[in-house]
């Protein structure tokens, strides 16, 4: 009897918990309601196609029109000059900027004009026998031989036994070595070739100066040049004196004008691009400032202008239609720093004006037309 009661306990147990897990189960399977789909904002434009201008933006850096190296052609100890040979020094045109000891060469060429003074002077006794019409303008050249000064050109003979004559006496190669001595001896004074400002000094009073060996470089501070790689395509718009804005990249907001100066007629085999170079002149402009400049271009026909961000894949944008992302094709026919001119757009369409953040072809959204 007592084995049946527990018996009964046990089954009675088990079907409670067969019955309460069931309950559990269904209560499980309940259906959970659904978090609302949250739709994003996109802001929208209408496409309104234009004749939209252009402007070909293009960075580079300043560097002076007219500017030259400084080269040493003989050898001699650098003294000192009047103004510091050194970056920063202003020279006005003719004013010395490097001078080198010459007093063995002056001495030499004083020694050879003196040799050509003697030979003419040892030809007269004969000229005035045998040439006698030719003899007062030797005899002249002889009197206002000046040991001090650069000697002056040669009488011209009056017949060619005259000039047989002269030449027979040495006259005319020591007259021509002379005069080469001259011009060498000018070379150890270097002069100013124009107004402008040493940038570069590589020699002080005290070094010896080699023949061959760079000393410095100087600038015309007066008028520059900025130096620009504009595309290919863009050469149809460019002409040689065409007016361009240039700016400074420094946000200072300062600007000048300027025009095409030159332009080259090589294009580069590996960026398609073309020097292009800008003359500007400004008291606020330095050599190596990096500067940017806007020319004026053909406008584009039938374009629309968007941020360059909203782009996808350089070659699409989004636009909404019936509150659904869709993409189409365009054609970039210009880009500036911020900015792209497109072809492809319909008037009227509700093109995507802010990124959306995941956005993809069908998404589902909420369109706000106020994009600012």
């Amino acid at each position: 009897m007592r084995k049946a009661i527990l018996s009964v306990v046990a089954i009675l147990i088990l079907a409670g918990g067969f019955y309460g897990m069931v309950k559990l189960s269904n209560r499980e399977k309940r259906q959970r309601p659904q978090a609302e789909k949250v739709r994003p904002t996109v802001f929208v434009n209408p496409v309104k196609n234009d004749l939209i201008p252009i402007y070909i933006q293009e960075s580079g850096r300043l560097r002076s029109k007219n500017r030259i190296e400084i080269y040493a052609e003989v050898q001699g100890v650098m003294e000192s000059s009047r103004k510091e040979f050194k970056p920063g020094t202003n020279f006005k045109a003719g004013e010395v900027m490097v001078s080198i000891r010459n007093n063995d060469f002056y001495a030499n060429l004083q020694a050879q004009k003196s040799i050509l003074q003697n030979l003419i002077t040892g030809a007269l006794p004969d000229l005035r026998i045998d040439f006698p019409e030719s003899y007062q303008k030797w005899d002249n050249y002889v009197k206002n031989f000046d040991m001090d000064k650069p000697i002056g050109k040669l009488p011209e003979p009056s017949s060619d036994k005259e000039k047989y004559f002269i030449t027979g006496k040495n006259i005319y190669t020591t007259y021509y070595n002379t005069k080469n001595q001259e011009i060498i001896l000018q070379k150890y004074t270097l002069r100013a070739p124009f107004d402008g400002i040493l940038i570069d000094a590589l020699v002080n009073p005290g070094t010896v100066v080699r023949p061959g060996q760079r000393l410095g470089e100087l600038i015309d501070p007066s008028v520059y040049e900025l130096e620009l790689a504009i595309s290919n395509s863009y050469l149809p718009d460019l002409t040689i004196g065409k007016a361009v804005e240039i700016s400074d990249l420094t946000n200072s907001g300062k600007t000048w004008q300027g025009k095409i100066s030159r332009i080259n007629g090589r294009v580069n085999t590996t960026t398609q691009t073309v020097q292009v170079f800008i003359e500007v002149r400004g008291k606020e402009l330095r050599e190596g400032m990096f500067l940017n400049a806007s020319i004026t271009a053909k406008p584009k026909e039938n374009a629309y202008e968007v941020a360059r961000n909203l782009l996808v894949n350089d070659n699409n944008l989004y636009v909404v239609e019936d509150s659904t992302l869709r993409m189409v094709p365009i054609t970039v026919v210009h880009r500036t720093t911020d900015t792209v001119v497109v072809r492809g757009l319909e008037d009227g369409l509700q093109v995507v004006a802010k990124p959306v953040a995941g956005a993809y072809a069908g998404m589902s959204v909420v369109v706000n037309k106020n994009a600012e």
